[in-house]
């Protein structure tokens, strides 16, 4: 037997073999995307597993109740994807790999998806101990002067207005403070919001300037700390508006234009059953609505 023919023998056994697994491969590869295809019963919800008081994997966040809400008004059974990530990487890291389909609690017209419809709309909100002698209902009040540590989130709305009114250094150190010292570079890090409220309650803090759906939850459990909406009029030093009123949308992959439809149609259903979750969590929509530059929807 010549060398040539075992040659061409081993080589076209090769070939056969690797055609076959192949072929194989190509069937695993097409029963997994069959298995994998999303149930239409099911609504497939991006969530945060460690994301209090939005999103938590004991389903008790809020945003979790408007997730399963939305999914009875759409005639579908929520099926949570939790992350381990912090939730702002939910679009890029979960949304957009097709491992779920809808995210709660986005902007409206958040730029990388397509939003729904607003189902509220949320204020920032000044954070004061009941027992404070600051009285403080907007930028222009004099007592923001009097405040002696302000809790903020970094690169904030509140950052900017407190630039504006030369605080910011002052407050630099309590900031930094509130996120152990860590530099934000390349890496991202947040405030346990239940902080802000207990630095308020405790005097460790005369204020905080915070997004309402972060505290809320927070500053009902006690009876010593009360939210005042931050009016939405304020201008940066040039003039120009910063927003503090914010409406919250679900979003969906770009393209997904059917289950936007969709969502929207539900939502006008399951908004009296939202209300009553954002009222329960105490987000101020209610002082919202009375505020000239506030809408509650």
């Amino acid at each position: 037997m010549s060398k040539n023919f075992i040659s061409k023998h081993v080589s076209g056994l090769l070939l056969s073999t690797a055609v076959a697994f192949a072929a194989l491969a190509n069937q695993a590869s097409a029963a997994d995307n069959k298995a994998e295809a999303p149930d239409p019963n099911f609504l497939r919800i991006c969530a945060a597993e460690n994301e209090n008081p939005y999103s938590s994997s004991d389903g008790k966040g809020f945003e979790n109740k408007i997730a399963v809400a939305l999914a009875e008004a759409m005639g579908k059974k929520p099926d949570f994807v939790w992350a381990d990530k912090a939730a702002i990487y939910l679009v890029r890291d979960y949304l957009d790999q097709n491992l779920c389909d809808v995210i709660i609690g986005l902007d409206t017209g958040d730029e990388r998806v397509l939003t729904s419809k607003p189902y509220y709309r949320a204020p920032y909100v000044f954070v004061l101990n009941t027992n404070s002698p600051l009285d403080i209902t907007s930028w222009d009040s004099p007592d923001l002067q009097k405040a002696a540590r302000i809790g903020i989130s970094q690169e904030s709305p509140a950052q900017v207005m407190l630039e504006k009114l030369g605080l910011f250094n002052a407050n630099f150190n309590y900031m930094k403070s509130l996120v152990g010292f860590k530099s934000k570079r390349n890496q991202y890090i947040r405030v346990d919001p239940k902080r802000y409220v207990e630095d308020v309650a405790s005097g460790n803090a005369d204020l905080a300037i915070v997004f309402s759906p972060e505290v809320a939850r927070y500053a009902k459990e006690r009876n010593n700390v009360k939210l005042v909406v931050v009016p939405d009029n304020a201008t940066r030093s040039d003039g120009m508006h910063v927003p503090f009123h914010f409406d919250q949308s679900i979003g969906v992959r770009k393209g997904d234009d059917k289950l936007l439809a969709e969502i929207n149609a539900a939502l006008a259903k399951a908004q009296p059953q939202i209300e009553a979750i954002l009222k329960e969590e105490g987000i101020p929509l209610d002082e919202l609505a009375k505020t000239p530059e506030g809408r509650a929807g």
